[in-house]
């Protein structure tokens, strides 16, 4: 499915004497995009109207809520370019601005502006020894401190910022932050620092298994996430928190792409489920049959299997 586009065509008139117009151009009537969703969960429609302006170098969107009485909620406005976008909530008379642009090669201007509440942040990006080292200077607006310095590498990223103790209001220290990345054997390896907690993971993945361990320090909370899939339409995923004991299951079947049966088990909420998916999960609407995803979904509470519900959610898009 190609993207909607206006339509930028010169047009040639002769004038009464004969003569022909000189070069103009004709804006034709950018195609729309309507997408509809529906949750019987919440009774709740969300509709969603966008069209592509400038030959493709704007989009605009509007989206709004509305149940089941025909009442409209949470109206909001999209415009989004390259280098300028503006989001704006009707009901809280609210916008926020973000825009990006080079500066020069290798240096990015970045800046956002929350208008109600008048506070944003404004960063300088530049590229060091190449698009793969990155070194970021951002500050708040107002400012209220130190700007938070990032630098950024194949491997991962180091930040450091000032922080208020929350014991002491007016005492601000350094702390840092970071993520590190590196493959080790036949897995990655993850390590996040942030605010003196420690996420350590590995993740092994080939055609047939996946298993990840994790554990957070201090406070040695320790999970296993195990995958395997037995052909290339059934696979089963088991996770398992060693802190909580509590455990979860999918088991997930797949009919070509777009038809998808899972079935699984939570005991941390002690429920039991089984869902039917037409229109490929992770992907868009436009890729569906008919443009239309279905999700068909039976939840069995174990402690009451009488108080069991048949829920769906449907979403359809239309071209116009």
């Amino acid at each position: 499915m190609t993207e909607a586009k206006s339509e930028l065509q010169p047009v040639a008139a002769a004038d009464a004497n004969g003569g022909g117009f000189g070069g103009f151009f004709q804006v034709g009537r950018p195609k729309l995009r309507v997408t509809s969703e529906y949750d019987s969960e919440s009774y709740v429609f969300l509709h969603k109207v966008s069209c592509k302006l400038l030959d493709n170098l704007a989009k605009l969107k509007l989206s709004f809520h509305n149940n089941s009485k025909g009442e409209v909620s949470e109206p909001q406005v999209t415009f989004t370019s390259k280098f300028f976008s503006l989001h704006y909530d009707v009901e809280e008379t609210d916008a926020l601005l973000k825009t990006s642009f080079e500066i020069m090669p290798g240096f990015q201007f970045k800046a956002a502006h929350q208008v109600k509440a008048q506070q944003g942040e404004v960063a300088m990006v530049a590229d060091l020894a190449g698009p793969a080292y990155k070194f970021e200077l951002s500050s708040a607006v107002p400012s209220i401190g130190m700007p938070r310095a990032t630098f950024k590498f194949p491997l991962g990223e180091v930040s450091l910022e000032e922080k208020e103790e929350e014991e002491e209001e007016h005492k601000r220290t350094l702390s840092m932050s970071g993520i590190l990345r590196t493959h080790i054997l036949n897995g990655v390896c993850t390590a996040r620092y942030n605010e003196e907690k420690l996420d350590l993971r590995y993740a092994f993945k080939d055609e047939q298994l996946t298993f990840i361990p994790s554990i957070s320090l201090p406070s040695n909370a320790f999970s296993c996430a195990f995958k395997r899939r037995f052909n290339p339409s059934d696979k089963l995923s088991y996770f398992y928190n060693f802190d909580s004991n509590n455990w979860s299951a999918v088991y997930k079947h797949t009919v070509a792409k777009d038809y998808k049966l899972k079935a699984g088990y939570d005991s941390q909420v002690r429920l039991g489920w089984a869902s039917l998916w037409v229109g490929d999960e992770e992907g868009k609407a436009k890729t569906a049959p008919m443009k239309m995803k279905v999700q068909l979904m039976l939840q069995i509470p174990q402690d009451d299997i009488k108080s069991s519900a048949l829920m769906f959610h449907v979403k359809k898009r239309w071209d116009i």
